[in-house]
């Protein structure tokens, strides 16, 4: 049946959304570091810009400290530049046998500001999903009108891509407000 299929594209595709929003987050500084924050950086690798987690073991040493241990000794610079390029907050320390990140602990007003992206990265999330409901809206108005559907039909099926909807915003908002939460604790 149509309609089913126009289900599970909108729950995969609000899912995928939802997804996106979570991964973004990892990006986001909490009170410990996490190696996401360098999920971002790419090394120039014999001609390829290749992520740096793909060039060397990159680890939390501990709740504030990032360490780079490249598998070829002469990416250290590379690395370096890379990071330093990257804008992350931190200076990179070369030892000549890896690169340590010190990262500082965050002040309150940092911590307010990180949660302000956290709200503004849910809030681009339910855009996204807003924009999936009006599409599979679309689409059932269009079954309605090429007569595939009856309007009783049409309206039942609007109204399932309603509650779909509702859950994702449902989601997105327990998911900010619990980054919100880990953000703002010390």
């Amino acid at each position: 049946m149509q309609l089913q299929a126009i289900y599970a594209h909108i729950k995969e595709t609000m899912d995928k959304s939802i997804e996106a929003m979570k991964k973004e987050f990892g990006t986001l500084r909490s009170g410990k570091v996490s190696v996401s924050i360098l999920d971002s950086i790419r090394i120039d690798y014999y001609g390829t810009l290749t992520p740096l987690n793909q060039v060397g073991s990159v680890i939390a040493q501990d709740a504030s400290t990032i360490v780079v241990t490249p598998w070829e000794k002469h990416l250290l610079k590379e690395i370096e530049r890379a990071i330093q390029e990257a804008n992350i907050g931190v200076n990179p320390n070369n030892d000549g046998e890896v690169i340590k990140l010190f990262f500082p602990p965050m002040t309150s007003e940092q911590r307010k500001e990180i949660a302000k992206e956290a709200k503004n990265i849910g809030e681009k999330a339910k855009v996204a999903i807003r924009n999936i409901r009006r599409d599979a809206n679309d689409k059932i108005k269009k079954l309605e009108k090429d007569k595939a559907i009856s309007e009783d039909e049409s309206k039942k099926g609007q109204d399932e891509i309603q509650k779909f909807t509702d859950n994702a915003t449902k989601k997105i908002d327990e998911l900010v407000k619990h980054k919100e939460e880990d953000l703002l604790k010390i």
